[in-house]
């Protein structure tokens, strides 16, 4: 039998694994016959840069490589042209052709960061490999393992349905493409977000059809936002970039709130499962302070993204400037150009895209949610006179690099 604590490990932020004892059966057929489980994960580019959002399943990804197994990574090329109907209320725009294949090298870069590239552990497909080529008979033969019925099963489409909204054709062919992955690629394993469980079960049916073993399928954990509340998610700001500045992640995370820290060490760290299970009674005896702990949890995703390194940069950077800026002393100088004056007033979302990167429209919607304060008091308009912000304290949200004292023209 495998390892008891292997198998607690692999299922630290797991919700289910399905069928029941399907992973400790994988982990056994993989003893018995001497060979690596082929654990398999697809990712649709349909943005150019991710967050530690979804990293987690990369993370589970990775942590099946340091046992000794090959992570398949399907980079889905063909099945972004389709657009995931998982969780819709309405169906998706299609994306160009040339803005996905941009956004899967950015992706496929950016996965790197968290998965061991060595050849022996890691392969890197493109679904469109064995999508594009397949025959109307082909894909006939595929959809006709199914119903229309059960098509309909599906949590996101019953809602459309019942709400007399659209679903389109397309939309439906959608866990045919993705099962049929697990197919080309043999997966023992499919790792998946918790609402991807119908398209994971597709791939085991497709695999049954076609003569191979069903793979096992797991579900991780949604990871939250730094508001600690909804997840995490570019279009509510609450989000950490993988590429972000690792002084801007330090921050972000001891931002967040204690109730989802442990949340975050699970889904983001590796550790085994008792070392969690310790750094937990440990908070709540008071042996370990929550700053402590969110420090810890800081310096080790960026260690895992950029090196330990940079870690120690930016925890001596957070200690150096936020505990002692906190009353405004010794603050960077934020520096007005006279292009940024228009009838002597600033417009502020402008000067902040420069000063601090991302653009215009997120730094409106910062301001607007009340999430850039001048000497402690939240600015509530997007245009403010040159004379009133020379001098003053501004910050915006509460990362210690987005701060300064602005100096006039």
């Amino acid at each position: 039998m495998p390892d008891r604590r292997l198998i607690d490990d692999l299922m630290i932020g797991a919700v289910d694994v399905l069928p029941e004892g399907a992973l400790e059966e994988k982990l056994a057929l993989a003893e018995r016959e001497g060979r690596p489980l082929r654990v398999k994960l697809g990712v649709d580019p349909t943005a150019p840069d991710i967050h530690l959002g979804h990293t987690v399943v990369l993370n589970k990804l990775r942590q099946f490589q340091d046992a000794g197994h090959v992570a398949v990574l399907i980079i889905g090329d063909y099945t972004a042209r389709i657009g995931d109907p998982s969780g819709r209320s309405k169906t998706r725009p299609r994306l160009d052709g040339a803005i996905i294949d941009a956004n899967a090298k950015t992706y496929q870069d950016q996965a790197f960061l968290i998965l061991d590239d060595d050849p022996s552990r890691l392969e890197v497909r493109f679904n469109g490999e064995w999508l594009a080529p397949l025959t109307m008979e082909q894909l006939f033969e595929i959809t006709a393992t199914t119903t229309v019925a059960r098509i309909l099963e599906r949590d996101d489409f019953a809602k459309r349905w019942e709400a007399h909204q659209p679903i389109s054709m397309l939309e439906m062919l959608y866990p045919f493409a993705q099962g049929y992955d697990s197919v080309a690629v043999e997966a023992d394993i499919e790792l998946g977000g918790t609402d991807q469980v119908f398209n994971l079960f597709m791939g085991r049916d497709l695999q049954q059809y076609f003569g191979q073993a069903p793979q096992a399928i797991m579900t991780m954990d949604i990871l939250p936002g730094t508001d600690g509340v909804e997840r995490m998610s570019k279009s509510t700001g609450n989000y950490i970039g993988v590429t972000d500045d690792p002084r801007d992640v330090y921050g972000k995370v001891m931002s967040i709130p204690d109730g989802v820290m442990m949340t975050y060490f699970r889904l983001l760290t590796a550790h085994h499962a008792d070392e969690f299970t310790r750094l937990e009674a440990d908070l709540a005896a008071g042996a370990v302070s929550p700053r402590d702990a969110k420090a810890r949890l800081a310096r080790e995703i960026i260690t895992r993204l950029r090196g330990a390194e940079a870690a120690a940069a930016a925890e001596e950077h957070f200690d150096r400037v936020f505990r002692r800026r906190e009353a405004g002393e010794d603050l960077d100088d934020l520096a007005l150009e006279p292009g940024d004056l228009e009838d002597g007033r600033v417009f502020l979302p402008a000067v902040l895209a420069r000063w601090f990167g991302q653009s215009r429209s997120e730094w409106r919607r910062r301001i607007e949610q009340g999430g850039v304060s001048l000497d402690g008091e939240p600015v509530t308009t997007l245009a403010v006179s040159a004379a009133d912000l020379a001098g003053r304290h501004l910050k915006a949200g509460k990362s210690a690099r987005v701060q300064g004292r602005v100096r006039g023209v």
